[in-house]
This record gives structure tokens, C-alpha cells and sequence, in this order.
């Protein structure tokens, strides 16, 4: 559906009070979600699958705004994965926040036309546990629960914008899109259903997927 911040966006500026995001392929998150959605995480990045798809309305056509993404955890432990019951277990506190970064949409910024024209698709994420990465990809540490969330930000043209920057963003979270990371998937039934739906995978379905 179509997810917004509720009641405490009344003070924000009338060029981002009116956003909404709709997330794309809702039905394949919420079957991942189901069976708990891992998302692989490397030392040189990996991308998201399912890819983090939204679409825009109530923008401002002749305003500019940039997209971003956050990841915050979810909560404060680590996890391992019981295969005798297939299901996660907490294994004790989580470790130190890895530095909290955040994913621009490349195409930022533009104009809200623009983002509201088609589906805005954040394919270039790249997840990863290298704490010294210098690519700017998202750092997660593997193994802990993560809410991807996604902010819209109007550029605002005022000569002391900072002072209103509070007001200037929308930010929107999609329950169904929480995971744990990962260095290799745990649950087979997330392997199967990875390899069944992402088109780039195809390789892995006439043979083994541990190849």
C-alpha cells in the first residue's frame, strides 16, 4: 500500500506534505517477508533482491528533490540461524553500529515530474560488511535485522534553507522490506524463492545453486 508518516507530518513544507510512496512489487516482498527475508552482504557489495522500487505522487512537478535511502537496525541483538526448528534465534547483543550511510539516487536531483514519471528504482544499492569500504556502499553487519527506509527531500531554494531542513523531508518505511544480513542465505526456502524470481539468477536453475 501506500505507506506515509502519519499524523507528525503536519509540520512539514507543502512541497513534501503531499508525498506518498507506493512500494513496487509488494506481493513478492511480503512472500519473502513471510518466510523472513535475508539479503546477502560482501566484502565488495552486493546488490538488493528484491530491488527497493517505489512510485511517487503528490510531489511538486516544478520542484526539485533528491531520494535517499537509510538502513537502521531493527533492534539490538545478533542472530543465528537454528536449522533444526528453521528459524532465528538471538545470540546475544549486536555489535557496534557500522557507520550509518546513505544511498543517493543517482538521478538526484530532479525535478518532481520527473520522479513521479516513472518508477523510481534504487538498482545501484550495494550492501556490504566492509567496515573500511570506500565505495559508498551501505555497510550492515552481517547477521543483525535491518528496516531500509527511504526519504524524500525537497531542495530548497531559500538562502538559509538549513534552518527549515526538519521540515523540508518526508520519510517513509515499509515494514515488509526488513531482513537480516547475511554473508550466505540460511533459510533454503529464501535460496529457492531468490532463485525462482530474480531474473538474474537463471543460471542457477538448471543446476545447483551452490555453484
Amino acid at each position: 500500500g501506500w505507506a506515509g508518516e502519519g499524523p507528525g507530518a503536519s509540520g512539514k513544507n507543502r512541497h513534501v506534505c503531499h508525498a506518498a510512496a507506493q512500494l513496487e512489487m509488494g506481493s513478492l516482498w511480503e512472500e519473502f517477508n513471510r518466510l523472513g527475508t535475508e539479503m546477502i552482504v560482501t566484502k565488495a557489495g552486493r546488490r538488493m533482491f528484491p530491488t527497493f522500487q517505489v512510485k511517487l505522487s503528490g510531489l511538486d512537478p516544478l520542484a526539485d528533490y533528491v531520494l535517499l535511502m537509510d538502513f537502521i537496525p531493527l533492534d539490538d541483538k545478533r542472530y543465528r540461524y537454528a536449522f533444526h526448528s528453521s528459524s532465528w534465534l538471538a545470540a546475544g547483543r549486536a555489535e557496534p553500529a557500522a557507520p550509518g550511510r546513505i544511498h543517493f539516487h543517482p538521478d538526484s536531483p530532479a525535478k518532481g515530474a520527473q520522479w513521479m514519471r516513472q518508477i523510481v528504482s534504487f538498482d545501484k544499492l550495494k550492501l556490504t560488511n566492509n567496515l573500511l569500504d570506500d565505495n559508498g556502499h551501505i555497510i550492515l553487519n552481517s547477521m543483525h535485522r535491518y528496516q531500509p527506509r527511504f526519504h524524500v527531500v525537497f531542495v530548497d531554494p531559500r538562502r538559509d534553507s538549513e534552518r527549515f531542513a526538519h521540515q523540508n523531508f518526508k520519510s517513509f518505511s515499509f515494514p515488509e522490506t526488513q531482513f537480516m544480513a547475511v554473508t550466505a542465505y540460511q533459510n533454503h526456502r529464501i535460496t529457492q524463492l531468490k532463485i525462482a524470481s530474480n531474473p538474474f539468477a537463471k543460471g542457477f536453475r538448471d543446476g545447483d545453486p551452490e555453484t
